[in-house]
């Protein structure tokens, strides 16, 4: 039994203080007011030093295992090794839940990575599915991100969908000239980046995507389905048009990533979408791709969700800016992190907040003497998993080393 007091508690409602968290087992057992502490004598009490007590960050979309798992593009670790230590980094950045967002392509310029192979992107799949059985640090999930002209591994989707693999579903259109690349100058860019391609090259690429059969509506609608019936939440990727939000619900959508436009974004969130952001987004200020700045929408009350994308520390800094920098309700900002993402993806029952008998996912997070916000104890599960404390600098003395 733990008792974590001293604190400022992120509730549902409210950010309060004076209270403390009784945690029992695996799970929250009660709040309770600071004064009832010595009604536990037994419990190991934690001292958050006036620091936030909150819930477990949930991420639900970052491709950051990829970058652990193929760290040069002709390289490719060990899945297994790359789960783990991936894990430890992620911990460290307040992350309890992370749905690993693993794209499903074609083979193209866009697997140039061995991870995005299908056979690799497979075995990943199948290890973070056994993770669940072994021993691991956080609590790892799977978000399929397919494109939707990769008709020849529909069948593989399927099947992963029926084995109990997957645990949120987006339909992904990379075609040049609409979504997030509707600007051919950005898509050639990215192109670049990937790869040292002549003018032809690249028109020749162009050409090809634009060309691809992709899946249509019925089977997409199909596949939607099949996700929901397994309580899979499905999700839409780039939407660009106010028309396409309509056309991704009627098929079961229930979450946007990334719109586009702030009009768009403003058309999910009237038609009940739940709508992600990207955190990296806030502390760039400003989308990478010249696309929706995730701040405007913010303001404008059309984000509700914040994901890490493929920076996992921008979840904790971002929360922080948007308070102190964008003058936002720091209680609000939590929310992105922890219940909004929870009820998205259909584990608000379970986690996402500091409630008795949901299950003990918190972090303590302090502030250092600068401001910045430093996570200073994590516990997944009940777990006391991490504790960290900085090197403090006596007062009128320099240290070094």
């Amino acid at each position: 039994m733990f008792v974590i007091h001293n604190g400022q508690i992120v509730m549902e409602k409210e950010i309060v203080k004076g209270y403390a968290v009784v945690i029992e087992g695996e799970s929250i057992q009660a709040i309770i007011r600071e004064n009832e502490i010595n009604q536990y004598p037994l419990a190991e009490l934690i001292d958050a030093k006036g620091g936030y007590i909150s819930p477990g960050f949930i991420d639900i979309h970052s491709d950051y295992i990829e970058t652990i798992v193929s760290p040069r593009p002709t390289s490719m670790m060990d899945v297994d090794m790359s789960l783990r230590e991936a894990e430890k980094i992620l911990i460290g950045n307040g992350i309890t839940t992370m749905f690993h967002s693993l794209s499903f392509y074609r083979e193209d310029i866009f697997t140039h990575k061995p991870m995005r192979y299908p056979k690799n992107v497979q075995r990943l799949v199948d290890a973070i599915h056994a993770t669940h059985h072994q021993p691991h640090l956080i609590r790892h999930r799977l978000h399929a991100r397919f494109e939707i002209d990769n008709l020849g591994e529909i069948d593989r989707l399927v099947s992963n969908i029926e084995e109990g693999k997957v645990h949120l579903l987006s339909f992904m259109d990379h075609t040049p000239g609409q979504g997030q690349y509707r600007d051919l100058e950005i898509y050639r860019d990215t192109l670049r980046g990937y790869r040292d391609l002549t003018e032809e090259e690249l028109d020749h690429i162009i050409s090809d995507r634009v060309n691809s059969p992709t899946m249509n509506m019925e089977k997409m609608k199909e596949v939607a389905e099949l996700a929901l019936s397994h309580g899979i939440a499905v999700a839409s990727h780039d939407d660009d048009h106010v028309r396409k939000i309509d056309l991704v619900k009627s098929i079961g959508t229930t979450i946007s990533e990334f719109p586009i436009t702030l009009e768009v974004a403003e058309k999910a969130k009237k038609c009940g979408l739940q709508t992600i952001v990207g955190a990296p987004n806030i502390l760039l200020g400003g989308s990478h791709s010249g696309n929706l700045s995730a701040a405007e929408a913010i303001e404008h009350k059309s984000a509700d969700i914040l994901c890490s994308d493929y920076y996992p520390p921008a979840l904790l800094h971002a929360v922080f800016a948007l308070h102190e920098k964008y003058g936002h309700d720091l209680h609000q900002m939590f929310m992105m992190v922890t219940l909004n993402p929870a009820k998205a993806v259909k584990l608000d029952q379970e986690i996402g907040s500091i409630k008795p008998g949901k299950k003990a996912d918190i972090l303590i997070i302090e502030r250092l003497g600068d401001g910045y916000p430093m996570l200073t104890a994590t516990m997944v599960n009940g777990d006391l998993l991490t504790q960290t404390n900085y090197r403090r600098i006596p007062a009128g003395m320099e240290v070094l080393g």
